[in-house]
């Protein structure tokens, strides 16, 4: 379980640190583009995971196939070096729009990467929203 928030700079040849409890376990990871503006970074279990999630669905419905071709076209397996550092695809800087200063979160089963301005412009956007949020789980959870 990936966890936490922390701020990390993005090097000049693309890649990045890290956290080391987020490495302690881990060597081989995914990363793919993500939702919301960031990057998607997984274990190679839980992207296989997410993958079987997916071949579960039917692929005959175009969302279905589109989600794919989203998580799947622009993935790419990715190794930690012997100093915590990953190096990060240049399409996928260039899709998050990530600048020196990043942001690394833990999201339960990914791990994230934004730039920092877009990360705190998307949590300022939802702040307010905190308990409309978690009302609409509620809801949806008793369904």
């Amino acid at each position: 379980m990936f966890i936490g928030k922390y701020y990390h700079k993005l090097e000049s040849n693309g890649r990045i640190a890290l956290p080391k409890s987020f490495r302690d376990e881990q060597n081989d990871w995914v990363i793919t583009r993500g939702l919301d503006g960031s990057l998607f970074l997984f274990s190679a279990e839980s992207f296989a995971t997410e993958v079987a999630k997916f071949e579960a669905r039917s692929f005959t419905k175009k969302i279905n196939r589109d989600f794919v071709r989203l998580m799947t076209n622009e993935a790419q397996k990715v190794g930690v070096d012997k100093n915590g550092r990953v190096q990060l695809p240049e399409y996928l800087i260039e899709f998050a729009q990530l600048q020196k200063d990043i942001v690394i979160v833990g999201s339960l089963s990914r791990v994230e990467i934004w730039d920092r301005n877009r990360y705190h412009h998307y949590l300022d956007e939802i702040e307010n929203q905190a308990e409309a949020i978690a009302e609409a789980l509620s809801e949806s959870a008793n369904e």
